[in-house]
């Protein structure tokens, strides 16, 4: 999934009247948006930056898909071009509707093709081959259909071993079932949806050796992926080469020096230059076994005119006056620097280097975790990722060489760590799910079993899980006029499955509601002063919609295609958050009249009741933030920014819908999530000092900051107060750049807390107390502390 398409866009252009200069749409009090078309511009960059890499970089992969990329944003400029694309629509794809997967390249930028298009893959060649007809998606399209292809498919849903990597293959399995199931009008209905595209898009599912695993636990990972990432570690060349000099060539350099030592003073004898040939013959030995230092090679080094000397001396000759001179002042620097070889100090820094070069390579060690893990299902996750990482057996020692009891590095036990299997809560507490971007690549494995419980019938339900992990898996497109990403509903063959919930399916909305709430519980505890991710927002939409809870889920609008206007769900969750918060610290500190925003929900849904069909937009809602962010008028990215922060407020982004209609609970109480989003405010202004471009840390401090009041607001008395104590030693605590910075937020947390409140445009206390936003037009006063 992309999860940030919509916030890598290109510079729009816009059509219609007074085009407003900068890459958006409408200026952001307008009374409406316009119509919002594409420049090719950002694809012509990508397409320029793909060619340069294709061309110029080293390692022959990097230059394969950086071609591969190429010849996509080639497709792209080329739909631009001849009309076949239509960027930013639901639809892009003229000749595909909305159902197909199509294929999307950064920026949510459609290329033309479909994801399930292509040439044939090579278990549709197997299956044809089987079926002895050509080698033909039409062909197999109608083979499918056929008592001998029903019953194969027949034969997969009973087994579970086939898997749906694109939502259009699960599309004749489903054809099958409802065959099976005697609903033969729903599937003749489908194959009629499908058959104008058998000839293009493989519907078939593909053969797997086992069943999919069951979703109680989920992986990051594979442990294929794992052993893939271990097989592709090679040696570090920089780390290898420092062990080589510290394992070969600095012993070999005390041995010249020793044998130099003896000769001081004295005319060496036979013994003495028998030994040296022997010294020359094993430099020879290791020069060509030990390639990666090459420092032994510099002629000005004191190794190497050691043992030039040495090489005239052994044929018999005395070294040159030159050379004889560059002995003397080799030897004596090295003496100087680590003294003679075998005395106190020499020894102490030998062994010292000994073992710093004795543990064994990270890509060694590696080797063994992957014969290690070479005999677990490599198609899923595992539940023990602690075997494989133990320190080298005995046993292991004597087959491979590596020193018993060695411990594997971090580094390669995280990639075996990735692919533990175990309960969300449990990847969030090992650290295997860092972040809630990392949550929300998950979060579908499980929502796709709350869906497909829905059914009565085993295989069915395994259908349509595997069916929603894949609809998860296409990249969102970039869409403007507020056009709304397709959902999993608008899949036909999922509508065609519609009829067939259980029996008590109406009032079966508890595992959904239940879902929900741990899901959206895990987020706010596991990342306080995160804002959730899109992806994750959709995914908790969904099952909000499962829940029948009416709990309006709003993504976060990318400022730079913002069109000036929200949909009517941003006015429901802003509501929602009045309904938890009226009069509550949050909404003073914020000077939000959310009885005001009540009166305009119950007026904006009585006008829908009475028209007969529900708002597109919500233009007091929108006029009301655009008012609250100061009603510029002219067209900035920041400018935009404000007016989606100001909605941000009045909906708490999610946070009051998942306490108010989710039930979103916490622990212990609500003090420790708003104490650690105050320790992210803090984090987060840190990284302001020194920055050339500070703005994304301001901004995310806000988000963290306006969290943190949202907790605090929940909080009773007495636990508020002794928060509020808590941040003020807490602060007082941090450096001195971040306390500067944080003064005048503290003294609007201060103001606002005892029963005051900011002035028109924020300030208080003559300008020492502010209100933190995190987006300004004029210069935001956190970066002059």
């Amino acid at each position: 999934m992309d999860a940030h398409a919509d916030k890598q866009p290109p510079n729009p252009s816009r059509t219609g009247p007074a085009p407003v200069p900068g890459p958006t749409t409408t200026p952001v009090a307008g009374p409406a948006p316009v119509a919002v078309t594409l420049s090719p511009s950002y694809a012509a960059e990508r397409l320029a930056r793909a060619l340069r890499t294709s061309r110029s970089h080293g390692d022959a992969a990097t230059r394969e898909r950086a071609g591969s990329r190429a010849r996509k944003w080639q497709s792209v400029l080329a739909g631009i071009a001849d009309g076949s694309l239509s960027i930013g629509s639901r639809t892009p794809v003229a000749a595909l509707p909305a159902w197909v997967t199509p294929e999307v390249v950064t920026g949510g930028f459609a290329t033309g093709a479909a994801s399930a298009g292509g040439p044939l893959l090579p278990y549709e060649q197997e299956a044809a081959r089987l079926a002895g007809v050509p080698a033909d998606r039409a062909e197999l399209f109608a083979h499918f259909l056929t008592e001998d292809g029903l019953a194969y498919l027949w034969s997969l849903l009973d087994s579970g071993r086939y898997e749906v990597r694109v939502p259009e293959e699960a599309a004749l399995a489903t054809v099958a079932w409802l065959v099976r199931a005697g609903d033969f009008d729903a599937a003749a209905e489908l194959v009629t949806v499908l058959r104008p595209f058998a000839g293009r898009l493989r519907f078939s599912p593909r053969p797997a050796d086992r069943p999919a695993p069951g979703v109680d636990s989920v992986h990051r990972r594979t442990v294929g992926e794992a052993s893939a990432a271990l097989a592709r570690r090679g040696p570090n060349t920089a780390v290898e080469t420092q062990r080589e000099a510290l394992a070969v060539w600095r012993p070999f350099e005390d041995e010249l020096l020793a044998h130099r030592l003896l000769a001081h003073g004295r005319v060496p004898g036979p013994d003495w230059h028998a030994r040296g040939a022997e010294l020359l013959a094993r430099y020879r030995s290791l020069a060509a076994a030990h390639t990666l230092c090459t420092k032994h090679l510099d002629p000005k080094s004191n190794a190497a005119i050691l043992r030039r000397a040495l090489e005239e001396e052994v044929a018999g000759r005395a070294p040159a006056p030159r050379l004889a001179g560059l002995l003397r002042v080799a030897v004596e620097s090295m003496l100087a620097k680590r003294g003679a070889p075998g005395s106190p100090g020499h020894a102490r820094l030998r062994a010292v280097q000994a073992r710093q070069a004795a543990p064994p390579s990270h890509h060694a060690l590696a080797g063994l975790v992957l014969r290690r893990i070479s005999g677990l299902d490599q198609g899923a996750g595992t539940p023990d990722t602690d075997t494989p990482v133990a320190p080298v057996s005995a046993e292991e020692a004597r087959e491979t060489g590596l020193p018993a009891g060695a411990e594997v590095p971090a580094a390669v036990a995280g990639t075996v760590r990735a692919a533990l299997s175990a309960p969300l809560e449990v990847l969030v507490e090992r650290g295997v799910v860092p972040s809630a971007e990392v949550l929300a690549e998950l979060v579908p494995q499980l929502v796709a079993a709350v869906s497909a419980e829905r059914y009565a019938d085993g295989p069915l339900r395994n259908l349509t899980a595997a069916t929603y992990r894949a609809f998860r898996n296409r990249r969102s497109l970039l869409l403007l006029n507020l056009e709304s990403q397709v959902r999993v509903e608008e899949v036909p063959w999922l509508r065609a499955v519609s009829g067939h919930l259980r029996a008590d399916g109406a009032a079966d909305t508890g595992p959904a509601a239940e879902a929900l709430r741990r899901l959206g519980g895990l987020a706010v505890r596991a990342f306080p002063g995160t804002v959730l991710p899109n992806p994750l927002v959709r995914e908790l939409g969904q099952l909000a919609r499962q829940a029948e809870l009416g709990a309006p889920f709003t993504e976060e609008l990318a400022a730079d295609i913002f069109m000036g206007t929200f949909g009517p769900k941003f006015l429901v969750a802003a509501r929602v958050a009045g309904e938890l918060l009226e009069e509550s610290l949050y909404a003073r500190y914020y000077g939000i009249d959310y009885a005001a925003v009540r009166r305009m929900a119950v007026t904006q849904a009585a006008e829908s009741a009475r028209s007969g069909r529900p708002a597109r937009t919500a233009p007091e809602f929108a006029a009301l933030c655009a008012e609250r962010a100061g009603g510029e008028r002219a067209w900035s990215v920041a400018a935009n920014g404000k007016v989606i922060e100001q909605a941000q407020v009045l909906t708490t982004h999610n946070l009051a819908t998942l306490v108010g209609r989710a039930g979103v609970t916490v622990p212990g109480g609500w003090a420790r999530p708003a104490r650690e989003c105050f320790e992210t405010v803090c984090r987060l202004v840190a990284r302001v000092e020194g920055n050339p471009r500070p703005l994304p840390a301001i901004k995310d401090a806000a988000y963290a900051w306006r969290q943190m009041l949202f907790h605090l607001s929940l909080c009773g008395p007495d636990e508020r107060a002794s928060v509020l104590a808590w941040i003020e030693a807490e602060s007082a605590q941090r450096p001195a750049h971040v306390r500067t910075r944080l003064a005048p937020a503290l003294a609007g947390l201060r103001l606002v807390a005892r029963g005051g409140s900011f002035d028109a445009d924020g300030t208080g206390e003559g300008g020492r107390a502010r209100r933190l936003l995190g987006w300004s037009t004029d210069g935001h006063w956190m970066r002059m502390p």
